[in-house]
């Protein structure tokens, strides 16, 4: 009986002995550990085992047993237990039936070539080099009008109106006589031929800047008759877009009477936003959409991006050139373009419905696994109708959420807020434990200038840390006032960043 006692007490001061060296070995490089630090990465029958996470909280995960930088072992996450990982500040964890009923739905981050598309609102405007006055070039009398609708559709050569003027009149018979005298002069000196022959072609310089057509010159020079009225013609085939001419009416030099437009083809006058008309460029096609016609796109060219920005709308005017067979496109129409432009490579992308913009940043979800989710800032490039381009904050092949996000969000901030306003003796209490962690321990070190703290503290169970000495930060510079090297405290930290933890409490 006292043998076998003897052989147990032999073996208690054993383990003691090696548990001793252990601790000596591991403090003096600064970290204490306990004899059963290896218990963490065995296996618990009856657990689904998920991974290993990081014994000081940093986001590093691995599927086997491992040790960090440290020699720490790395601690096994089962679904469901109450072992499970603790959350950062920028996570979130959701049951897995809670996660079903919202409809939760990820998609993997790709690289892909996005074809960017610049869309603006525009108008239908006629083509201004295609926009005809008809203006005398003399006074005169409307004397009768053959178009006299606004709107009015004619053809080139057709009549418009007539006029009379004692101007045109006079021109006439002064050209018709000068003809007559070239005519009976032929046989006289060629001085008195010469000065006759530059009387006529004054005379008929004067009617052709009068716009009178050749025909009418030719019939006169032939029989010299004039004629009371001189016909206008249309010199394009188009609509009549204003008509002033009235029957009877007087009218000026230079007073335009019609204007006619040809509408064969037509511009579209396009408001691109300030951000993105650098990427509009002269020639670059377009596909112009109307609301009257929404089973037709009529394609076109850009011939023009303006030189002006309109303060109010921050908007740059951008002309389309657009063929309008058949005459559908109405000028006033307001008109859908679509500029593509050209992508520059392959890019990290993920689905529009997957970015939260609050106005002030962007974030998207990251699934964690096991119902963890991270909320992550992004910056995003170009965007196409389904797919926006991240520059940074996500990978390509991280699971990013894409559906139920807002609620996924919206879920978090209420535990944070629950987990803010709870105290130990209320029903938030296990949001509020979540959050921070307690401890004991003793300072080696204060640093006032950088707000730090050296503490070799207790074991943390919240965390299934086990003893060591790291540096902590201060929430407040008045904590650092009171601490002397040596003293012993209890004090309470929380993880403000990953891997960034900060005391908030001490007590000695």
């Amino acid at each position: 009986m006292k043998s076998g006692t003897g052989w147990v007490l032999g073996a208690l001061f054993a383990a003691l002995a090696g548990a001793g060296g252990y601790y000596a070995g591991t403090r003096g490089h600064g970290v204490r550990a306990p004899d059963s630090a290896g218990a963490t990465t065995a296996a618990q029958p009856g657990k689904k085992l998920l991974y290993y996470r990081n014994p000081m909280g940093l986001a590093d995960t691995s599927p086997t047993p491992k040790k960090d930088s440290m020699g720490m072992d790395y601690i096994a996450v089962y679904a469901g237990g109450a072992d499970e990982e603790p959350l950062a500040a920028n996570q979130v964890r959701i049951s897995t039936d809670k996660v079903q009923k919202l409809g939760v739905r990820t998609e993997a981050a790709q690289l892909r070539t996005l074809d960017r598309i610049v869309r603006a609102s525009g108008r239908i405007e006629p083509d201004e080099r295609r926009v005809y006055a008809i203006s005398p070039k003399f006074e005169g009398y409307v004397e009768r009008l053959f178009v006299n609708v606004t709107g009015q559709a004619v053809g080139k050569g057709q009549t418009l109106f007539e006029v009379y003027s004692p101007e045109l009149v006079s021109a006439q018979r002064e050209y018709a006589i000068a003809v007559q005298g070239v005519n009976s002069l032929k046989d006289a000196a060629s001085q008195a031929q010469a000065g006759m022959a530059q009387l006529a072609d004054a005379s008929l310089a004067r009617l052709r800047n009068w716009d009178i057509s050749e025909a009418q010159i030719k019939a006169l020079a032939e029989t010299g008759a004039t004629t009371r009225t001189l016909s206008f013609r249309s010199p394009v085939s188009g609509i009549v877009m204003e008509k002033k001419a009235l029957q009877g009416m007087r009218f000026m030099p230079g007073e335009a009477l019609y204007q006619i437009a040809d509408l064969s083809s037509v511009w579209v006058i396009a408001d691109v936003f300030e951000q993105d008309i650098g990427l509009v460029k002269n020639g670059a096609r377009a596909s112009v959409s109307i609301n009257a016609y929404p089973e037709k796109t009529f394609a076109g060219r850009v011939s023009y991006v303006y030189p002006t920005l309109n303060p109010e709308t921050r908007t740059v005017p951008v002309r389309v050139e657009l063929a309008n067979p058949g005459g559908l496109l109405k000028p006033g129409m307001f008109a859908q373009v679509a500029l593509p432009v050209g992508a520059k490579g392959q890019v990290v992308t993920v689905p529009v419905s997957a970015v939260i913009d609050s106005g002030t940043r962007q974030i998207v979800l990251i699934d964690q696994g096991a119902g963890r989710y991270e909320s992550r800032e992004v910056k995003l490039g170009a965007r196409s109708d389904t797919h926006v381009e991240v520059r940074d904050g996500v990978q390509a092949g991280e699971p990013v959420v894409v559906a139920a996000n807002f609620l996924i969000d919206a879920e978090s901030n209420l535990q944070a807020a629950m987990g803010g306003l709870g105290d130990p003796g209320s029903a938030s209490a296990p949001a509020a434990k979540a959050v921070g962690h307690q401890t004991s321990g003793t300072v080696d070190g204060v640093d006032l200038k950088e707000g730090t703290i050296s503490m070799s503290h207790a074991p943390v169970p919240s965390l299934k840390w086990p003893a060591m000495t790291m540096e902590f930060k201060a929430a407040n510079p008045a904590l650092l006032q009171a601490l002397k090297p040596g003293a012993k405290v209890d004090f309470e930290f929380v993880e403000r960043a990953p891997g960034e933890w900060v005391i908030t409490s001490v007590k000695p």
